[in-house]
């Protein structure tokens, strides 16, 4: 049996408000445009996840909720986990691990550094440092989200904003 790991870093955000908390910063007009197209895109991959734990911060949060509408899912879905709010690697890797095992498609939405680390520890993906807006899947093999780890990952589908502008110009 395998499940499915989506690990999605929020779309880019806001700087224009200086006194604003970096927790309550909202998405740029660039993400409130990338945000739906990367949904789109990962609708188009067949993934559905059966469970969204996200960041509770704002601009991850309303990353969650635009791409879940895009998948044809109810927002009220996302379960927010302060934990995640620039979270290591380590502590993503303990959320994916504590998942309930009837989930079978998991996707997480987070921050930097700790979503880039993530995912070279659990495959050879070709980015150094993952942009905003990009999802990362992989196949897991494994029956428990407890067993996930580097030696039973596989990397199936590296995307973000700029790569398909990129490829439709060309």
């Amino acid at each position: 049996m395998s499940k499915t790991l989506t690990i999605v870093r929020h779309a880019k955000s806001s700087w224009d408000d200086p006194v604003l908390a970096d927790f309550d910063r909202p998405l740029n007009p660039r993400g409130l445009r990338d945000a739906p197209r990367m949904g789109a895109r990962l609708a188009k991959t067949g993934i559905t996840p059966d469970r969204l734990v996200s960041s509770p911060a704002n601009r991850a949060l309303a990353t969650a909720k635009i791409i879940a509408a895009a998948l044809g899912l109810e927002t009220r879905i996302i379960v927010p986990d302060e934990r995640l709010y620039l979270a290591s690697a380590d502590m993503i890797m303990r959320i994916v691990q504590e998942q309930p095992d009837e989930v079978s498609s998991l996707m997480l939405f987070g921050h930097n550094p700790g979503m880039t680390d993530l995912v070279h520890r659990l495959g050879d993906c070709p980015l150094a440092n993952l942009p905003t807006g990009a999802c990362v899947t992989f196949r897991v093999e494994v029956d428990r989200w407890a067993a996930t780890g580097p030696d039973n990952t596989r990397l199936e589908v590296v995307d973000y904003p700029k790569k398909r502008i990129a490829a439709d110009a060309g």
